[in-house]
């Protein structure tokens, strides 16, 4: 190949030392690679460890040619229409309607049809929509193009339209579910990872249950109870600062929404846009496998006190804007009469959790974007 016809792409795999997860950014200077890596982990897991080193764990190089020039078939361009072979009943946009039917080996170049269309081939069936134009070209690749733009989206309205009320059922639940297979592959202990001992749920402003994904169905009564000891303590600025986008809290306490200390639940309030207050909650509970107490798994028989089962947390504000509060949450589990004796399988799992309201809170904001 000739020079100018080779690309080489480099990449770097770069992750927080300590961890076993990296993240493929551009190779380039030092602080652009850096700074990739951020804004990629923050999009990906909820949070960014500030001051945490960062290990280049592989560095790739790829070198791609080509000659240039692309194999034409057909004969000179052409503005002819095929005719279609049949007519079926199709439903698009809304409505019924009658589709013409053609044959892909019809389309010689140039020759185009506008939807309501479909054109079969021997591998495949293509459906173009109203307001759209397939066209082949000189090499005969079809090509869809819109050709009538979308009307204005205007949000959909408080009417109870059955077919819509089971497509949200269906997403807020996609949501949940998303979420738990979110925690699962990113969780380090055997109890989330292996033995599936969490939850994951969505919730409204209020803390009203919205869908919960079908997990630990004890967990599930009592999370609401924890997202509105949240809002309770912080909602409206009451504890002098407000929840922030980026933010996320722990709690164990039986005492608001907890079950025994192990499950530990994460929260992230969901901000929409320019929103100051958030429109949903995500939270996943998860067992931690010790969180302290005077025996290991923290679930002693002969427990007299709440703290004998381990370390009590009660709305800990666990990453700050997007930033994680390492040094904060391991001095938290390192504290009381008896503390955790894993700290860093903690901190692993919290980090998961972390990832999975992430991606709940993801798939929320684009809901709402597609819908209004």
């Amino acid at each position: 190949f000739a020079d100018d016809r080779i690309t080489v792409t480099a990449r770097a795999e770069i992750k927080f030392a300590g961890s076993d997860t990296p993240l493929t950014v551009p190779f380039g200077p030092a602080d652009a690679m850096t700074a990739a890596f951020e804004a990629l982990h923050r999009r990906r897991f909820g949070f960014f460890a500030e001051g945490k080193a960062l290990v280049v764990e592989t560095l790739e190089a790829e070198a791609a040619g080509g000659s240039g020039q692309t194999a034409e078939v057909g004969g000179d361009t052409h503005d002819r229409t095929p005719e279609p072979v049949t007519h079926t009943p199709v439903w698009m946009a809304g409505e019924n309607r009658d589709a013409p039917v053609y044959r892909r080996e019809d389309f010689g170049p140039g020759a185009a049809v506008d939807g309501p269309a479909v054109i079969l081939e021997d591998t495949g069936t293509t459906v173009v929509e109203p307001g759209w134009r397939a066209a082949a070209d000189a090499g005969l690749n079809l090509i869809l193009t819109r050709v009538v733009a979308l009307p204005s989206r205007t949000a959909i309205g408080t009417h109870a339209d059955p077919i819509l009320l089971e497509v949200f059922n269906s997403r807020f639940m996609a949501a949940a579910e998303q979420m738990g297979e979110a925690l699962r592959a990113t969780a380090y202990s055997v109890n989330i990872k292996e033995r599936l001992d969490f939850s994951c749920a969505v919730f409204d402003a209020g803390g009203a249950l919205i869908a919960n994904a079908p997990h630990i169905p004890v967990h599930l009564g009592s999370m609401g109870e924890s997202i509105r000891t949240v809002i309770a303590s912080r909602g409206e600025a009451r504890d002098g600062r407000g929840m922030r986008r980026g933010d996320v809290y722990m709690l164990n306490a039986p005492y608001n929404g907890g079950t025994h200390l192990p499950d530990i639940t994460v929260i992230m309030p969901v901000f929409l846009e320019t929103d100051s207050t958030p429109a949903f909650f995500v939270a996943a509970r998860g067992h931690h496998a010790d969180v302290g107490g005077i025996t290991p798994g923290s679930m002693p028989p002969t427990s007299k006190t709440v703290e004998d089962e381990g370390v009590l947390i009660d709305d800990f504000l666990l990453v700050d804007a997007g930033t994680l509060r390492d040094a904060e949450t391991r001095a938290l589990f390192a504290s009381g009469p008896h503390p955790s004796r894993n700290v860093d399988q903690n901190m692993a799992d919290l980090k998961a959790q972390v990832a999975s309201c992430a991606r709940g809170a993801d798939e929320l904001i684009r809901m709402v974007s597609e819908f209004g």
